[in-house]
């Protein structure tokens, strides 16, 4: 299986070549070329949404908007069709009220920070697996560190195939070298198959205070590939800001 994380880039205050208007057309060419059996994407506004759901007819796309009325920002999961299954599904916000929308913790930017959560079934191996995708603050390190061990937590207590290897995956807003990673070291069942993928944030410039940002942890019976960068550019317009990830999954 082949799992992407993309942060698609939700373009405020975003003019010239590199606004989501002129991406379009490169990203749908790499996804056509590559296809991915799962995108996971970061950043997604809601005319994002609507075009993801109307330009990717090989794929089901879910997730909800972070704001009260569920607008705003969202981490969708898009994934094929024909190879996965929908088990279970569920949205959470980082914060000491999780089923709250938009609620955040004391620590935390005014931005709220949403998850979704997935479970599926492979239908070409059987195999089942859960995936975490989010997007971590993009301001306060100790809302990172809690919003990450919320992640890690509530996944031991999960009910359904609660030993079902599980992926967590996004822009976690932090560098391996971090403090944020520290508490990584109390999980030691989760592997960072990402941390030496690189520099991931580039800005459309590749001098805007470029680094590494965007991971993929895994758990479980899960075999992984070398991870690959997208590093697609035509003329001076990229897919995103970000280097989306690509990695082979067993």
């Amino acid at each position: 299986m082949k799992l992407v994380t993309f942060n698609i880039r939700c373009d405020f205050g975003q003019d010239g070549e590199n606004n989501f208007e002129y991406r379009k057309d490169l990203i749908l060419k790499k996804i056509a070329q590559e296809k991915p059996d799962m995108i996971c994407f970061q950043e997604v506004l809601p005319h994002i949404a609507k075009w993801l759901k109307e330009n990717l007819t090989e794929y089901y796309v879910i997730g909800c908007g972070r704001s009260p009325e569920l607008r705003d920002e969202q981490v969708s999961i898009a994934y094929r069709k024909d190879r996965l299954n929908l088990m279970e599904m569920q949205s959470y916000w980082l914060s000491e009220t999780p089923y709250v929308p938009a609620s955040r913790y004391a620590e935390q930017s005014i931005c709220p920070r949403i998850c979704n959560e997935a479970l599926f079934e492979d239908l070409e191996t059987g195999k089942v697996f859960r995936i975490v995708n989010t997007h971590l603050d993009h301001i306060g390190a100790q809302a990172r560190i809690l919003g990450l061990r919320q992640i890690l937590e509530k996944l031991k207590t999960e009910q359904l195939y609660p030993d079902a290897p599980t992926m967590i995956t996004g822009d976690f807003n932090a560098e391996p070298q971090d403090p944020e990673f520290e508490i990584l070291k109390e999980y030691p069942e989760y592997t960072n198959v990402t941390e030496h993928i690189g520099i991931t944030y580039h800005g459309f410039t590749e001098e805007d205070h470029p680094c590494s940002i965007d991971f993929l942890l895994v758990k479980g019976d899960i075999k992984t590939g070398e991870p690959v960068k997208w590093t697609d550019k035509e003329g001076n317009v990229w897919l995103s800001d970000h280097y989306p990830v690509c990695v082979e999954v067993e």
